[in-house]
């Protein structure tokens, strides 16, 4: 998959490279002084050159104030590394390209520069694109909210080097596109609410590398606000600061997620999560690779949801029946300061996450989980928004909680705390072929068991590694367990192992 994106970028490449003509906006009137109003001049611009062939339209030196403009087939805006293209503070500058609604039910397609149904676009240089959202929003945006960038149903887009800044709400949304490279990109967004960094709705081929992502919401959101899918896609080398969540896989999840590659991701701080993996809306999601991420801090670091809320998001696109999430592997993940709990995964009754492999995970969490919290019973929300705290920010266990899932192997994982604990480690309900090899674990500090399984059939846990030795090491409830066995775990045989009334003798077997 990787040597095919990268075959068609350098297709994207050859194909813009071709553009000769170079138009300077000053000779169609515009004015770099931030105070003159350029969006006639610079669109007079942009169409002069598409109508010549296409080309580059050049931004010198300058800031250049301006309402929405569409790109036209076969330009590129060039930015100057002085230059800033600044958008108007006043809403009634600005245009809707193809209106939709986001997952909350917001009007939204109001944006700054937008790009419907051409090709070979895109926006070069190491200037600056400044949307000024702040002032936007007191002007009357606060319900018609511009993307800073929109791309919309368009083939051989190409974002190098340029700096977005000030996003009214999202600041670069791909939709529906094909064929895109974002390459050395430099997002500042935070200061408002939705301020994504870039989200990539609906498209097939595409590469993002090199970027530095600092968003007040989701860093990279892959979407499906249609029942088009999101596929064929790589993102590497990405550093992220954000508020809310760094990878992150819906919650709009109208169409599928397939063949997506995300690789070499360093996360500095995600309030909301780290990677996030929600189908809701019906998407099947399959055949996702996540690896070699490194979070420094971020509350809840791993995140799979499979749920039922089922919208839509434009009229007359159809409802679709309970989506799946399968052949999902996630690899060598580094968490250093982690919060509630590590991996939080949940399906839901008649619907299991199925098929997914972790390896070579290591997280450190906060701890200081009370018997109380032990106790907990997070409800199903079987509609619900998804988010981390989908559950509540308290959750039964420290390190993983797991529920209504099959066909899961995770290997080579270190769970542990900053304190004591109450918590198990591990609970997992309603599971099965369900296997834990070579796994390290802070022992809790309480009688709660260390693992805690219930309606779990075909568990194989192998080479489980306790902190030091537990007061109960595996408790099983529910009457449907069986076949579950342990195998070389440290204090497997010699701690307590609890069996509730309604599982058979024989469930559990030490090998």
């Amino acid at each position: 998959m990787q040597k095919s994106i990268s075959f068609l970028c350098f297709l994207l490449l050859a194909v813009l490279t071709k553009a000769a003509v170079h138009i300077d906006v000053t000779k169609f009137g515009a004015v770099g002084d931030g105070k003159v109003m350029n969006t006639q001049a610079i669109q007079t611009a942009i169409d002069s050159c598409s109508a010549q062939g296409g080309g580059k339209v050049v931004f010198p030196a300058g800031t250049w104030l301006s309402g929405t403009l569409l790109l036209k087939t076969g330009v590129t805006l060039y930015l100057d590394e002085k230059a800033t293209l600044l958008g108007s503070t006043d809403i009634a500058d600005y245009k809707v390209v193809d209106g939709f609604k986001d997952g909350l039910g917001q009007a939204m397609g109001y944006c700054f520069i937008g790009a419907v149904d051409v090709q070979n676009v895109g926006l070069e240089g190491l200037g600056t694109i400044d949307g000024q959202g702040k002032l936007v929003r007191e002007s009357g945006g606060k319900d018609r909210r511009p993307f800073l960038i929109r791309f919309v149903r368009c083939n051989n887009v190409s974002v190098k080097e340029v700096r977005l800044t000030g996003p009214t709400a999202w600041t670069l949304h791909l939709f529906r596109c094909k064929n895109i490279i974002a390459d050395k990109v430099v997002i500042r967004s935070r200061g408002l609410g939705n301020n994504d960094g870039i989200d990539i709705d609906c498209c097939e081929d595409v590469v993002i590398r090199n970027c530095d992502i600092d968003s007040g919401d989701d860093a990279i959101c892959f979407k499906t606000t249609s029942p088009f899918p999101c596929k064929n896609v790589l993102i590497e080398n990405i550093h992220i600061f954000t508020r809310e969540g760094a990878i992150k896989f819906g919650t709009e999840s109208a169409g599928n997620f397939e063949n997506i590659k995300v690789k070499n991701i360093e996360i500095m701080f995600a309030r909301e999560g780290g990677i996030k993996l929600f189908s809701v809306d019906g998407s099947k999601m399959k055949n996702i690779e996540i690896s070699d991420v490194v979070m420094h801090k971020a509350h809840l670091p791993i995140i799979v949801r499979l749920g039922a809320r089922m919208k839509t998001f434009r009229p007359g696109d159809p409802k679709l029946e309970v989506g799946s999430i399968s052949n999902v592997k996630i690899r060598n993940v580094k968490v250093y300061d982690g919060d509630w709990i590590g991996i939080l995964m949940s399906g839901i009754p008649g619907h299991n996450i199925d098929g997914l492999t972790m390896e070579n995970i290591d997280i450190n969490v906060t701890g200081k989980g009370t018997l109380d919290d032990a106790k907990l019973k997070p409800e199903e929300k079987i509609d619900a928004y998804p988010e981390i705290y989908i559950f509540g920010r308290r959750l039964p266990a420290y390190g993983m909680y797991l529920r209504h899932a099959q066909n899961i192997t995770m290997k080579n994982v270190n769970l542990h705390i900053d304190s004591t604990d109450a918590r198990p480690a591990i609970i997992a309900t309603d599971i099965a072929n369900i296997t834990l090899t070579d796994w390290k674990l802070s022992t809790n500090n309480s009688q709660e068991p260390l693992i805690n399984l219930d309606a779990a059939k075909n568990i194989a846990l192998t080479n489980i590694t306790p902190s030091a030795k537990p007061a109960t090491f595996l408790s099983v409830t529910g009457k449907e367990s069986k076949k579950i066995t342990v195998k070389q775990s440290k204090w497997g045989e010699k701690a307590a192992v609890k069996l509730a009334d309604e599982v058979e003798k024989g469930t559990v077997v030490f090998n």
